[in-house]
């Protein structure tokens, strides 16, 4: 593409990112290796005025440099439908109000300027519950505040994981065995802090081979690798102590990605990270997906390129 693109990327404080395995620094770094322009806001810096969506931003220019990764412009007020080819939506969950919010806001730009992944289907594909619509791909599942309902539920599969909606990150996810005393006191704690259901699944013994995270760009698999729990550790979120290593995609989970993948595509859902284990589909990742290093170390796809080969082949159109 010979045009060059003016981005905005709606993210976390780029000063405290992991520069080696942060992904949002990766999509930057490759647009600014495309000569295309890039600014960064958070999300309280968006704004909407008599009919147009604004953001306070920086021009940013990135190098892989640990502690002095990103040089800052001076502070500007940028109309995101007038001034951007392409908005990247990329702060971390929670899946709260706000972030509900901010998805509205920048659906305002629709028609204008080009969001990533598309706003209003991030706020209707929750990870947990974007996977219901494909449930003979899922491990048993309840969601559910019901006590009894529950309760009938552990009765049946006896060894559960039960986790909150709208987590990210592994938090808040507990396994609970069939005669664990816990119980009762963690569906306390959660009812107490939150008026949401809760999502509780058959327990997969499977997980200690690995949780594999597979990453699709506009419906289509680029690659995947796996994420190993820690000894003792049933979650294997890179964020909590899980590994990475290289791993072979089942003709299972590629049958997984063939049967989501038009309905990603539908969505606007161009970059996405799925999680598999033991040939179940367990998440659906639209909000900020993450692993594309790993994925390159294990297997040399590049899925940021292919990211951007997508959205300039739709912008030329």
């Amino acid at each position: 593409m010979s045009r060059k693109l003016t981005i905005a990327v709606q993210m976390d404080p780029i000063q405290s990112v992991d520069i080696d395995g942060d992904t949002s620094f990766a999509m930057i770094e490759e647009a600014q290796a495309r000569g295309h322009s890039v600014f960064i806001y958070q999300p309280q810096h968006l704004s909407y005025v008599q009919g147009r969506v604004l953001a306070r931003v920086r021009s940013v220019k990135v190098k892989r440099r640990k502690g002095n990764h990103a040089e800052l412009d001076h502070e500007k007020l940028m109309d995101l439908g007038q001034e951007t080819d392409v908005v990247l939506m990329r702060q971390d969950p929670p899946f709260d109000m706000a972030y509900i919010t901010a998805a509205h806001l920048l659906e305002l730009l629709k028609g204008e300027t080009l969001v990533v992944n598309d706003p209003a289907w991030v706020r209707s594909s929750p990870e947990k519950l974007f996977p219901l619509l494909f449930a003979d791909l899922m491990p048993p599942t309840l969601i559910s505040r019901d006590e009894v309902s529950i309760a009938a539920f552990r009765a049946e599969h006896k060894d559960i994981i039960i986790k909150p909606l709208y987590g990210n990150g592994g938090a808040g996810i507990f396994r609970i065995q069939e005669n664990d005393s816990n119980y009762s006191s963690l569906l306390e704690t959660f009812f107490a802090i939150s008026r949401e259901p809760v999502m509780v699944q058959a327990f997969l013994p499977a997980v200690t081979k690995g949780d594999k995270r597979i990453i699709l760009i506009n419906g289509e698999v680029s690659g995947g690798f796996n994420r190993i729990p820690q000894p003792g550790e049933t979650r294997s979120n890179l964020h909590v102590g899980g590994t990475a290593s290289a791993v072979n995609l089942s003709p299972r989970d590629l049958e997984i990605c063939a049967a989501i993948g038009p309905e990603l595509k539908k969505r606007g859902l161009i970059f996405v990270g799925i999680d598999v284990i033991g040939g179940y589909l367990t998440e659906i990742n639209v909000t900020s997906p993450t692993g594309v290093r790993e994925l390159e170390r294990f297997t040399g796809i590049n899925a940021i390129e292919q990211m951007w080969d997508t959205i300039e082949t739709k912008l030329s159109h």
